[in-house]
């Protein structure tokens, strides 16, 4: 099949518009399962799937054989991150101005009580800090951050990461899954081998920051800005 798809995609390069329609209709796949993880974003699925086929068209034509991964692995990410502008450059996701004053005031708490106490607060210690309750707060920060990775901490609950993905309702996509499995492989690989190991250790072996602390040598305070820099890194990563 990969060898159907790299010889449709040569052809391709070389002005076969047939053959560029052919992968295009055989991947479009990709692009439906990349648009409904933007649903509720302020743009209709149809304008989803059709940015996102411009992403897929990019990644038939800019394709390298020598880049060693298959198709699907590398047009994921372009198809994904074709949407992802779309939505930032035109605007799409609205914050009110009510949300972002309370999503600054509990960051800056945050940060705070992490400075005085040495480690993550818990979303009750930042309530407390600010004076808001704690459902305000997650519909504050989850409001005001960028479209992030499923694997993004919400916030902390009593040291045990809440990652966006167990605040989405449950029902499992198999599609979705595999395509998130595709992106996380990819922006694994270009992190560095310790980068590479605590999100591991994270993410894939469920161990708190402590314990991560614990098994490199770190306090808990650097573990968690190296996670978030990382986190940072491979979202922009992404798109």
């Amino acid at each position: 099949m990969e060898e159907l798809t790299l010889a449709l995609i040569a052809n391709a390069h070389e002005g076969d518009e047939e053959a560029r329609k052919q992968l295009a209709q055989k991947n479009m796949g990709l692009v439906f399962t990349a648009a409904r993880r933007f649903l509720g974003r302020g743009c209709d699925y149809e304008d989803l799937v059709q940015i996102g086929s411009i992403g897929l068209l990019k990644a038939i034509d800019h394709f390298d054989s020598t880049f060693e991964v298959c198709f699907s692995t590398y047009a994921v990410p372009v198809i994904v991150g074709e949407i992802r502008r779309f939505l930032r450059d035109d605007g799409m996701i609205r914050v009110s101005r009510a949300l972002k004053e309370t999503a600054a005031k509990a960051s800056c708490a945050r940060e705070l009580l992490e400075n005085t106490t040495g480690a993550e607060p818990t979303l009750d210690e930042i309530s407390r800090e600010t004076g808001m309750a704690p459902e305000e707060l997650v519909l504050a920060m989850e409001a005001a951050r960028d479209i992030e990775s499923l694997n993004q901490t919400v916030y902390q609950s009593d040291g045990t990461p809440v990652l966006l993905e167990d605040r989405l309702p449950d029902g499992r996509d198999h599609n979705e899954e595999a395509l998130n499995k595709i992106l996380l492989a990819q922006l694994l690989e270009q992190l560095e081998p310790d980068e590479q190991n605590l999100i591991r250790m994270r993410y894939f072996d469920d161990m708190t920051q402590v314990q991560v602390a614990s098994r490199l040598g770190m306090t808990q305070v650097q573990v968690s800005r190296a996670e978030k820099r990382i986190l940072r890194r491979m979202r922009e990563a992404a798109g």
